[in-house]
């Protein structure tokens, strides 16, 4: 994935997959094309470094059976990012588990998430909150 032209050319590293789709670590270097026009990571690539983790990761844990499409996002920018971002996204197994009783008679659902964008020092530099649209498939 870290070939991919959106990834790639926005300075975006996926650092870590886990083998069970549980976690995905991604990092943006503010620098080049990754900066705005005043020097801070540029929103877009900040809000690309979530997408499409929680979607993967909802599709992979759920298996075949399963539609999974992200429905709606939004990013609240909370202070300018430099040096390095880092995202840390997480899906367990308790949240895997209310997907599939949710939707066990065929009706959809649409949870919400919320992740952070982390600087070096450990403080927010984004939020991220995003809406998946899950349903089994018929």
């Amino acid at each position: 994935m870290n070939l991919w032209p959106t990834y790639r050319f926005a300075g975006i590293r996926i650092e870590r997959i886990a083998p069970d789709w549980t976690a995905v670590d991604v990092r943006l270097r503010v620098r080049g094309l990754a900066r705005n026009a005043v020097g801070t990571a540029f929103g877009g690539s900040l809000f690309a470094m979530g997408d499409p983790f929680l979607m993967l990761m909802a599709m992979r844990q759920l298996g075949p059976d399963y539609v999974v499409w992200d429905k709606q996002a939004s990013i609240d920018f909370v202070k300018p990012g430099r040096g390095t971002v880092r995202g840390h996204f997480r899906l367990g197994a308790d949240d895997v588990e209310a997907m599939r009783k949710a939707t066990a008679d065929g009706d959809k659902h649409l949870p919400w998430f919320e992740d952070v964008l982390v600087d070096e020092s450990g403080e927010v530099v984004a939020r991220l909150r995003r809406q998946l649209y899950v349903r089994r498939k018929r």
